[in-house]
């Protein structure tokens, strides 16, 4: 009877997401069923349960769990940002265990951060959340067994565009004490809004409304939350660009790639395979599995750019 109620509920998710681009499907319908395929899914799992919680502000979602890595060496730490239309998510629900599970066994400390979200609070300050969270995650790299010196930031969908703005924009790693070298790099998975004008033109109705509630009208704030207008140097080190099969994630993550390119800052940018929505929820979820394309391709990235322990 449950195996049948799973093959029932996979066969829904399946017709709710065909139809996921018609005008008659309800933008707040969508949006909980993105959150909900991002996190556990139908049928993935939660991320394992971290090995501590740690405040980084003073705002209850300023918070990050922290799993350490094996060994008594200092080793690279991935910081990861959920995604969520800039408005929900959480450390826990939209980070993905086998992520977690496979990064960890690589010799890799992982950290999954909350942050402000909006309305309640500004993308902008969003932005500045991920950067206090590297600062504090430096500050305490001895107790936590981490390189200082390798650090790389991954974030999926709103979470790619955060860190791809912070490894753009130096304003916000420097309002933190640090600088954009103080990350070795910067891997957004299937991210929308690099550039924000674009997304928004190019939208349907119902995430059209997402988008202009985080970022609003006004053109000049626009290109000021866009990492292409931010993509002159300086910049983080190297980017790692993916995304999968999906018409306006494909475009802007090969218009990030070209201005990053233009600007002399190493990019990488590469299709993963998926289609849509689905596409866009596995990236993150199945990331860390050997048969998902993206797994090989972050572990090759990785090893070349902080290597492991």
């Amino acid at each position: 009877m449950r195996r049948t109620c799973r093959k029932w509920l996979a066969c829904g998710l399946v017709v709710l997401l065909a139809g996921a681009q018609s005008p008659a499907f309800a933008g707040p319908l969508l949006e909980r069923l993105q959150a909900r395929m991002a996190g556990t899914g139908a049928e993935g799992r939660a991320a394992p349960k971290a090995d501590a919680e740690y405040p980084y502000g003073s705002d209850p979602l300023q918070t990050l769990d922290f799993w350490r890595a094996s060994g008594g060496k200092a080793a690279p730490l991935i910081v990861f940002v959920h995604g969520g239309g800039w408005k929900r998510g959480d450390k826990r629900n939209a980070t993905g265990a086998t992520k977690v599970e496979h990064l960890v066994g690589q010799g890799y400390a992982f950290a999954s951060i909350d942050y402000r979200l909006v309305p309640a609070a500004t993308v902008e300050q969003q932005a500045a959340d991920v950067a206090a969270a590297v600062a504090w995650l430096r500050g305490h790299a001895g107790r936590l067994g981490v390189d200082p010196a390798r650090i790389v930031l991954m974030g999926h969908s709103a979470g790619a565009h955060l860190v791809a703005l912070v490894g753009t924009d130096p304003r916000y790693l420097t309002t933190a004490g640090l600088s954009l070298r103080d990350v070795s790099g910067i891997i957004a998975l299937d991210g929308a809004c690099y550039d924000v004008a674009r997304q928004i033109a190019d939208s349907g109705r119902f995430m059209r409304e997402t988008y202009l509630q985080a970022f609003g009208t006004d053109p000049v704030r626009q290109r000021a939350l866009s990492p292409i207008s931010q993509a002159a140097k300086p910049n983080a080190p190297a980017f790692l660009i993916l995304h999968v099969d999906r018409a306006d994630g494909k475009a802007q993550s090969e218009a990030l790639g070209a201005a990053l390119m233009q600007a002399g800052t190493p990019a990488e940018v590469q299709a993963v395979g998926g289609t849509g929505l689905r596409g866009h929820m596995e990236i993150n979820r199945e990331l860390g599995d050997p048969g998902h394309p993206a797994t090989a391709i972050v572990d090759a990235w990785l090893r070349r750019q902080v290597g492991s322990k």
